[in-house]
């Protein structure tokens, strides 16, 4: 299965925090899945980073390639239809990452591993 991360999402898994569901857990570590995290949530994480709101204690450089190409995780480009899509989406949640992820998620066809319900008011499968 395919599916994209939120981003908190990818954060708890790489801490293994006790907030993930069992369920999350076990599709993250199913081998027949496919794992992947937006770029937009690798800008989120840099930009929380500067700001003091989350410390992830190396260079982003270093980050992505231990938490993220380690762990065998696609990334995802910001491509001109995700932003086609974004577009014409209503504000029910103004955070524009996330928003940008469903928007992602609609164009992909694949569902959101979120534990955020603000993803079903964009009409997008989420898995948690």
């Amino acid at each position: 299965m395919r599916f994209i991360l939120d981003t908190h999402t990818f954060l708890w898994y790489i801490r293994n925090d006790p907030k993930l569901s069992v369920r999350a857990a076990a599709l993250l570590e199913d081998a027949d899945s496919d794992v992947v995290l937006s770029v937009a949530s690798l800008l989120e994480i840099a930009i929380k980073v500067s700001t003091g709101k989350l410390r992830i204690g190396t260079p982003m450089t270093r980050f992505v390639a231990e938490k993220v190409d380690a762990l065998s995780i696609e990334r995802l480009p910001i491509k001109p239809t995700h932003l086609d899509i974004l577009m014409t989406l209503p504000f029910h949640h103004r955070d524009p990452f996330d928003r940008l992820i469903a928007a992602q998620c609609l164009a992909e066809g694949v569902p959101v591993l979120s534990r955020d319900d603000a993803f079903d008011d964009y009409g997008v499968a989420r898995l948690w």
